[in-house]
């Protein structure tokens, strides 16, 4: 009887030992299934269970936290990524540096203001971008506590200048007492307006001349000189010459405007380019026959297909021909009108043995209203804007041209027009 009571008992504890183990099972995996709820932000529980035993219930909290404070650093991160992003896309240079002038940012368009400033090097701000003036402002800007703005001119690599304005401010003081930058490139902007205002200018200056002339001779026939046959006849002649110079000069301005404005549509078409050289030649006989100059034009045997807007392919070779012959007065030039059609372009050349081009000039023949060889301004007049048309025309078509002019021995205006590859 003893022995079976033993048995039952230990049969009891056995059972009693196995649920224990079992709910302590139970209860450990519903505590490893909290925490790992909590490092995911989750909440199976509200309040540590019963099951859940104490070791791992007092771990929740500090669990919890930790996953706040690594979603909080998360969205700082992205936010960070988000902002470099957006420096990163604007055109203007954007530089951060700490209160010691270390940089501590720098984005893309730095990079190209100033080539190889990296932020990951943590250099001194001079050492990097070596610019005393971005140094200076910097301190400035600094040491005033206000913002500095400073316009700042900088020659390239390539020796040409650039006009940047700089603009600096101190970071509040949460953000390290540091300084940001921004640097911005108006070089284009500045040309621009220069450009505008000599465009006005010369275009006030070329009307006038011709409109004082008219006015004269009005006055010279109101005076009497309708009497005078001879005197009317010179009045008339002189005033109908003037009035076509200001008619040019205004078509010429228009020609310029349409082909810089942004709506400006090309009527793309095929044309012969022999056939549009030799309509411009019919068109400049008066001058052909008053200088005889010797022209030739090598073409190919159909006269080579171009696909361009006729119009301003004859205002081109109109103004380098005519150029041509005008700045050469005396007679037995030799002037050659070449095309070759290559595999990827078209090159049209105008050539001539004349007189020629300063080597002080060739920079600036493109400019509206330039003209040079002073010493012989007053015989020849021109508005002083065909290779402005000229060269404006081409880059219109996708092309460029080049000059090469030796005095007395030759000048080459030479077009490069690329072909569209066959689709």
């Amino acid at each position: 009887m003893i022995a079976e009571l033993l048995a039952a008992g230990a049969a009891l504890a056995a059972a009693w030992f196995a649920h224990r183990e079992h709910k302590q099972h139970r209860a450990w995996q519903a505590g490893v299934a909290a925490l790992e709820a909590a490092l995911r932000g989750r909440d199976l529980i509200d309040e540590p269970d019963a099951r859940v035993p104490g070791e791992l219930a007092a771990l929740l909290p500090p669990v919890k936290a930790l996953h706040a404070s690594k979603a909080t650093l998360a969205g700082q991160t992205q936010l960070c990524v988000l902002y470099e992003t957006m420096f990163n896309e604007l055109r203007h240079g954007v530089l951060v540096t700490g209160p010691d002038f270390t940089i501590q940012f720098a984005n893309r368009a730095i990079g190209n203001l100033y080539p190889g400033t990296s932020p990951a090097s943590r250099r001194k701000l001079i050492e990097e971008i070596r610019d005393h003036e971005i140094d200076a402002l910097a301190h400035e800007a600094l040491r005033s506590n206000s913002p500095c703005t400073r316009r700042l001119r900088r020659l390239t690599g390539t020796m040409q200048e650039r006009i940047y304005v700089a603009e600096a401010a101190p970071l509040p003081g949460p953000l390290g007492h540091g300084v940001w930058i921004m640097i911005e490139d108006i070089t284009d902007r500045v040309v621009t307006e220069q450009i505008r205002k000599d465009f006005v200018a010369n275009a006030s200056h070329e009307l006038r001349t011709p409109l004082t002339m008219i006015n004269g001779y009005i006055e010279t026939l109101q005076g009497g000189g309708l009497e005078d046959p001879a005197v009317a006849q010179r009045c008339l002649d002189v005033m109908d010459k003037h009035g076509k110079r200001i008619a040019r000069i205004v078509e010429d301005m228009l020609t310029i405007s349409r082909l810089e404005s942004s709506s400006a549509l090309l009527k793309i078409e095929p044309f012969n380019v022999r056939e549009c050289v030799q309509d411009v030649l019919e068109h400049l006989t008066p001058i052909i026959e008053a200088r005889h100059p010797k022209i030739r034009l090598n073409f190919p045997p159909d006269g080579g297909t171009l696909h361009g807007d006729r119009f301003y392919w004859d205002q081109i070779f109109t103004n380098l021909i005519e150029n041509a012959i005008k700045e050469n007065a005396r007679t037995g030039l030799q002037l050659t009108v070449t095309g070759e059609w290559q595999a990827d372009a078209i090159l049209l050349i105008v050539a001539d043995n004349g007189v020629g081009i300063a080597a002080h000039d060739v920079p600036y023949v493109f400019k509206r209203f330039y003209r040079g060889a002073k010493h012989h301004s007053q015989e020849i007049k021109g508005t002083g804007l065909g290779l402005s048309i000229v060269k404006r025309a081409i880059e219109a078509h996708g092309g460029n041209v080049e000059l090469r002019s030796t005095p007395g021995i030759e000048t080459v205006f030479t077009m490069r027009i690329p072909l569209k590859p066959a689709h």
